[in-house]
């Protein structure tokens, strides 16, 4: 068991905070007993923060039965909201459940308000950022050791959480520690709004917060990594180019972090792969004291099935035959049986066709298995909840944001760096290496799939690419056909939900919905 002692101050942690999501406009509390805590124990910060990063893989303090929000356990974590909007909207990877929208996401249609899984996100964001603006009111009050970098730590994560409302939901409403306890319904916040505030905050941390932390927590590198992430989506986000700005803090990220990439790609999605040096943020999981339907669990499992493969294989107890693969995704290594890419061996074939003619019959499409809950670099037990860390940043990102921000003009970097890089993340995997008349923007979103799906980036991709919308790039069951057709520019962000615009008559609904 890994990680024990940040992961159960979660719990301690938990019983002093509470807040409200049952409107847009939230207005947190915070228990007198948070203050009195801390000026009694200031040292009682590190279980407190345990809180705010536990709310992006767990549903709440009391096991994978519990909800911060009220909001389903199982279904309503952040993580697995970014799964399902991020991975199962995309190309690579589809969901046979269909329980209750999921279908929706799965065939990328029939998107409306009324989307239970669009609410889980959207009320998943503004839990986080309530507890976060409740801490840092707190905060003002009280001192606490390296309180100038815990304060950043805060202000990041509750960056973090609005960055997946600009790329998922295109406005919100901006809730800081400036209007904790506003009874009012606060204005409805653009897209650019938010990102300008983001933007602020990270620039206003980077020096603030420390260069290096404890596994699991945010650092310099890990600030900058969300910052080249938002400038480089800044074209679909604002419709101002900044891969300049995007290059220039991942080459702070790459030259200044201090990561390298793991001998070996699987490594990096083991239940040890705490180890490993390439992950630069990732969300813990154990399986003992973090138990949650919505971390790495619902990758795991979900993606495993005793009728066709044998669960222990995967560190398993349970397999829940959901997630399997599309020919969008191991079709681009070509054919499996005779690839040298050890990525394209991540796919269990046997028993399952290569065509996804039903999305809903598990024997179609193949299941990846990239996560794992087995150890690498030792023996472990099979176990029912993941002990897997999620990496939502890690350093072959990095190398392949450079290249692309390269390719696309960018100043501050060269096309042999960029070749160069790209060439490192494929070696990794003993693929063939490529040569500059290669690299271009069709191979990097293709080399972004092979080494990047199921890491929560696929949708933002295509979309930045220009492939997620329209016709141009189908894939099986896009528009909710067997070889995917045409869907509406509309479908770019996801509709507001209906509970956020009756709570708040400031939102209005995102066009097309």
């Amino acid at each position: 068991m890994k990680r024990v002692k940040l992961l159960s101050l979660f719990i301690l942690s938990s019983v002093l905070f509470s807040g409200c999501t049952d409107d847009l406009n939230t207005e947190p509390k915070v228990e007198l007993s948070l203050e009195q805590l801390l000026q009694k124990d200031p040292n009682a910060i590190t279980g407190i923060m345990s809180k705010l990063y536990g709310s992006f893989a767990l549903s709440g303090p009391n096991g994978p039965g519990s909800s911060d929000i009220s909001d389903d356990p199982g279904e309503s974590p952040f993580l697995r909201g970014i799964i399902n909007l991020q991975e199962f909207t995309a190309d690579g990877m589809k969901n046979r459940w269909g329980d209750d929208g999921l279908d929706q996401l799965t065939t990328t249609s029939s998107w409306d308000e009324n989307n239970k899984f669009f609410r889980y996100l959207y009320n998943r964001v503004y839990y986080t950022v309530p507890q976060c603006n409740n801490l840092l009111v707190v905060l003002n009050n009280v001192d606490v050791p390296n309180e100038e970098s815990i304060v950043s730590e805060v202000r990041f994560l509750r960056s973090l959480a609005y960055y997946y409302m600009i790329d998922c939901f295109g406005k919100g409403v901006l809730v800081t520690e400036e209007n904790v306890g506003e009874s009012t319904p606060l204005p409805e916040a653009s897209r650019l709004d938010l990102f300008n505030f983001v933007e602020a905050e990270l620039l206003d941390i980077e020096d603030k917060i420390a260069t290096t932390n404890s596994y699991g927590r945010a650092n310099k590198a890990v600030v900058r990594m969300l910052l080249a992430k938002l400038y480089l989506n800044a074209q679909v986000y604002t419709g101002v180019d900044r891969y300049t700005d995007a290059l220039t803090y991942t080459k702070k990220v790459i030259a200044e972090g201090g990561y390298t990439l793991n001998n070996n790609f699987a490594a990096n999605f083991t239940g040890d792969n705490n180890t490993s040096n390439e992950i630069i943020y990732p969300l813990i999981a154990d399986p003992l004291v973090s138990q949650s339907y919505g971390n790495t669990t619902y990758i795991v499992n979900g993606s495993l099935n005793s009728a066709t493969m044998t669960l222990s294989t995967y560190g398993a107890t349970q397999g829940w035959g959901g997630h399997r693969a599309t020919k969008a995704w191991y079709g681009l290594f070509g054919n499996l049986g005779t690839s040298t890419d050890s990525r394209a061996q991540l796919f269990w074939t046997n028993g399952h066709t290569y065509e996804m003619t039903d999305y809903k019959e598990w024997m179609n499409g193949y299941p990846s298995i990239k996560f794992r809950n087995n150890n690498y670099m030792s023996s472990s037990a099979s176990t029912d909840f993941s002990g897997t860390d999620f990496p939502l940043f890690r350093l072959a990102d990095a190398y392949l944001m450079f290249a692309e921000c390269v390719v696309r003009g960018a100043s501050g970097g060269s096309m042999t760096e960029a070749l160069d890089y790209v060439n490192q993340v494929r070696q990794r995997s003993n693929a063939p290496i490529i040569t500059s008349s290669e690299l271009n923007l069709d191979f990097l979103i293709d080399e972004r799939g092979r080494e990047l799906m199921l890491e929560g980036h696929r949708r933002s991709d295509l979309i930045r690419f220009g492939k997620f919308t329209g016709g141009s790039y189908l894939w099986p069951w896009k528009g909710n056909t067997l070889n995917g057709t045409a869907i509406p520019s509309t479908y770019n962000v996801f509709p507001i939900p209906l509970t956020a615009l009756q709570a708040n008559p400031n939102l209005s609904q995102n066009p097309g919905y």
